[in-house]
Formats: C-alpha cells, sequence, structure tokens
C-alpha cells in the first residue's frame, strides 16, 4: 500500500498548477487563454511578469524534488522512487485539476533529476542554459537538455530503474515538444523575448 500511496501523492502533487495559480494569484491572465496555451513558466513569461514566471518555474521544479527527495528521504525502494518520479512528472503534464492538460514538464524533470542527484541536476540545467544563452530557443534548451538527462543519469547514478524512469520522462518531454520541434525544423519557432508565441 505504501508504494501506491506514495505515487499517487507525487502524482497529485505534480499536478498542482502553479502557472495557473500564480497567475491568478498575481492578477495576471490565465496563462493558458494566451501565447502558446501552455501552463508553464515559460508562457507566463509572455504575460510580461518577470517575477510570476521565476515564481512559476520555482514551484514547478520544487514540486518534482520534493517528491523524490521525499521518497528517497523514506527509504522506499529504487523502484519506488523510480515510479514516483515518473508520476510527480506526469503529474504537471496531464493534471487532473486542468483536466490533464499539463504543462511540458521541463521544470518539474529539473526538479526531479536534482533530487536523483544534485550532480545530474546540475549538469542538465548546465546544458539547458548554455543552449538557451547562444540559440534563445526555449524548446531547442529543453529538448537538448532532455535528451542529455538519461547520459547523465547513466554516468552518475548508473543503470536501474532510476534510469528507466529518467528515459521514460525524456520520451514524453521530446513528445510534447512536437510542434515546437516542427517549427525549429522550419525555422518558425520563435525566440525567447520575441512577441510571435510558439506551442
Amino acid at each position: 500500500m505504501i508504494p501506491i500511496l506514495a505515487v499517487a501523492i507525487a502524482y497529485l502533487v505534480g499536478s498542482i498548477p502553479f502557472a495557473v495559480v500564480v497567475s491568478r494569484a498575481m492578477g495576471l491572465p490565465d496563462p493558458r487563454s494566451f501565447g502558446s496555451g501552455n501552463p508553464g513558466a515559460t508562457n507566463v513569461l509572455r504575460s510580461g511578469s518577470k517575477a510570476a514566471a521565476a515564481i512559476t518555474l520555482a514551484g514547478d521544479a520544487l514540486k518534482g524534488w520534493v517528491a523524490v527527495w521525499a521518497a528517497i528521504r523514506f527509504g522506499l525502494s529504487a523502484e519506488v522512487v523510480a515510479a514516483v518520479a515518473l508520476a510527480v512528472f506526469l503529474g504537471h503534464v496531464f493534471p487532473v485539476w486542468l483536466r490533464f492538460q499539463g504543462g511540458k514538464g521541463v521544470a518539474t524533470a529539473a526538479g526531479v533529476l536534482f533530487a536523483i542527484d544534485w550532480r545530474v541536476g546540475l549538469a542538465v540545467v548546465v546544458v539547458w542554459l548554455t543552449v538557451v544563452v547562444v540559440s534563445r530557443y526555449s524548446s531547442l534548451s529543453a529538448l537538448t537538455a532532455a535528451l542529455f538527462a538519461p547520459v547523465a543519469v547513466y554516468v552518475l547514478v548508473g543503470s536501474g530503474p532510476i534510469l528507466v524512469a529518467t528515459c521514460a520522462i525524456c520520451v514524453v518531454l521530446v513528445w510534447r515538444h512536437e510542434a515546437n520541434i516542427r517549427k525549429l525544423l522550419r525555422g518558425e519557432e520563435s525566440r525567447i523575448g520575441e512577441r510571435k508565441a510558439s506551442t
């Protein structure tokens, strides 16, 4: 029962829609009503509030970190920790509170990786920052970091359930960026700071 409860709680925690909650609390428009329509930090930034975007980013990352950290702290098996990591991520992508229409999960995935091993999280964030600074494409940086994550986990943590969960998260992240990939290939993807919205 404990593993099932841990996974269920992780999913519900992941489902907390910080983009919507923060926007509403700060009197901003619902992030689902403009731009890409994605309830995530990047779209909140398009509202013009850097503070709201930063809070959203922190909240989305923190929920991923807390869920996995708690599973490790309570001494749950590697298999359960891996299931919790995947559950909290899927909670963000398919939140019950938003009729399963959630964000892309980049920040939550980062929080999960930091909880698994801070070195993995740091390595992935460095890759993300490098690509975003050079290209100014949020989607390209997210995709590059997602593809790098399993490599970092394998090198720094090893094979096993955690690597399997990381690979699953990577696959979902790439799938969620399918429209962005098509735009990147056509040269139509908008860069950070541009008014034109991307999905």
